[in-house]
């Protein structure tokens, strides 16, 4: 109970929080959708049992989910390099470390939700 009026009295939180909340929030709405339509499509169009094309499509969302993890903490540990030695070597791109962050969240978003997609799908189907 007492964190509650610690959040409510600190209004600098809130707007951080539902940025990151929208962020993560929209990319795994879009893969528990997408996972949700292959998933069907895949039952509806293959021969393959539910056992399998859940299997497939799981291990892919778990591929994203593993690629963004992975390269999020790629960006947090040598994103200022990589960027001081884009700034020595004069490249002109506009990398950097808070976009890669957030590209990366995004993509774990997607993976996350194609894994709750995929999961929700195969018990409603069963």
């Amino acid at each position: 109970m007492g964190r509650i009026p610690w959040l409510r009295a600190n209004q600098m939180l809130w707007p951080w929080i539902r940025a990151r909340v929208r962020l993560i929030g929209s990319a795994a709405l879009g893969g528990g959708v997408l996972a949700v339509l292959g998933v069907i499509g895949l039952l509806l169009a293959t021969p393959y049992d539910l056992a399998f094309v859940s299997t497939q499509a799981f291990s892919l969302g778990a591929l994203c989910f593993g690629f963004g993890l992975l390269g999020w903490s790629g960006s947090v540990l040598a994103g200022s390099s990589v960027e001081n030695a884009q700034r020595y070597l004069d490249t002109g791109m506009n990398w950097s470390e808070a976009d890669s962050r957030r590209a990366m969240a995004r993509i774990g978003g997607f993976g996350f939700g194609g894994m709750v997609g995929v999961i929700v799908v195969s018990s409603l189907w069963a």
